[in-house]
């Protein structure tokens, strides 16, 4: 019970973040300010946690390379994400950002050399059955935020998969902080060249951005820390309540049926894939990370 309330809560506070990148996108601050803000205020907020009873060889990554390829897929994956909403309603993107599991499935036999079984792939089928629901290919406009939104997904479904190979390493908070550390360099030099001096009021949206980012993803490590992957990673679909409640209060955006209908698709067929790899014995990934 521990672990559900701490994933819930997480769940509760992270699409504040994506309502503070959307401010700071509606006042034309550059995304890739945003990330680098959500990376370079997090590493130094997630430092004291790293530090304490550890000795200072722990900020030495042992996989260097993995540990920065997670960090440009965060970088990639964020950077999207914060691009979409500046053409979709909160909720509208995180739904198409739910394809993550579904193409983290795909990606497994060939990455990972995971079997998959043809449940599995049927889900995924129904899953992108799901995904079309929601765009509509055909029946409306389809403008850059839904590319966007998927370039979103598939990113961070690619993270995801670095992450699995990772995960044994070190200590959740550690490698948290080595995405943060590496992603802040890798930002801090590209930075220079679109760096918009922020008002007061866009450096406490960044700050927020940052503090959201750290704490919702800290409660989804202590969560883990309480209860089994696959018992969490459904109730990651939670965050999906308070991104309409978000969209509509912030922005007087509110999902349409058709929405409703195919992130029900998504979140049925995640579900199922997660209880298949329980069966598995395979540890179930996270729930999608919030960018």
């Amino acid at each position: 019970m521990t672990g559900i309330g701490l994933m819930l809560a997480a769940m509760a506070i992270l699409p504040f973040l994506d309502v503070a990148a959307k401010f700071l996108g509606q006042q034309n601050m550059p995304v890739l300010q945003s990330v680098w803000a959500r990376l370079f205020i997090g590493m130094f907020l997630i430092l004291p946690f790293v530090l304490k009873g550890r000795p200072l060889s722990v900020l030495v990554p042992d996989y260097p390379l993995l540990h920065t390829a997670r960090a440009v897929l965060i970088i990639g994956s964020t950077a999207f994400f914060f691009l979409a909403l500046g053409y979709l309603p909160i909720a509208d993107t995180l739904s198409i950002y739910f394809v993550q599991p579904l193409i983290v499935t795909l990606l497994a036999p060939l990455l990972l050399k995971e079997h998959v079984g043809l449940r599995r792939w049927i889900a995924v089928v129904i899953g992108f059955i799901g995904t079309l629901i929601i765009i509509r290919p055909g029946f409306q406009t389809l403008n850059p935020g839904v590319f966007l939104a998927l370039l979103a997904g598939t990113t961070g479904a690619l993270y995801l998969i670095v992450t699995r190979k990772v995960s044994h390493t070190a200590d959740p908070i550690i490698t948290t902080f080595y995405t943060n550390a590496i992603g802040a360099l890798i930002t801090t030099v590209a930075v220079v060249f679109v760096w918009v001096t922020p008002t007061l009021e866009q450096w406490g949206l960044l700050l927020v951005l940052a503090v959201v980012a750290l704490i919702g993803h800290y409660l989804v490590i202590a969560a883990y820390r309480f209860a089994e992957a696959s018992l969490l990673a459904p109730l990651g679909y939670a965050e999906m309540i308070m991104a309409v409640v978000c969209g509509w209060w912030f922005f007087g955006d509110f999902p349409d049926r058709w929405t409703f209908l195919g992130v029900g698709i998504l979140i049925a067929c995640a579900i199922y894939i997660s209880y298949r790899e329980r069966a598995r014995g395979v540890p179930a990934d996270q729930s999608p990370p919030q960018p």
